[in-house]
């Protein structure tokens, strides 16, 4: 019963890009464009972004997010 920026979780790795339209997309940028919060946000480039140099500063707010997918509630 998941989907979204998650995946569908379901074991099937065919339907993971699923959109809130029902689609499915072949690429991660045209699926993550799918789930812009508000027109007012760029659209993702196709070439993707190094996001470690990119977004440096933010490495540490990052890891403690993804902390939570490695947490038990994911495994």
């Amino acid at each position: 019963q998941v989907r979204g920026l998650c995946g569908t979780y379901n074991w099937n790795q065919q339907d993971e890009f699923t959109t809130p339209a029902g689609d499915v997309e072949i690429s991660v940028t045209a699926f993550a464009n799918k789930y812009r919060a508000s027109a007012d946000c760029p659209e993702l480039s196709p070439v993707p972004l190094e996001p470690c140099v990119t977004f440096a500063g933010r490495r540490e707010l990052a890891e403690a997010a993804c902390a939570v997918l490695h947490g038990p509630a994911f495994q």
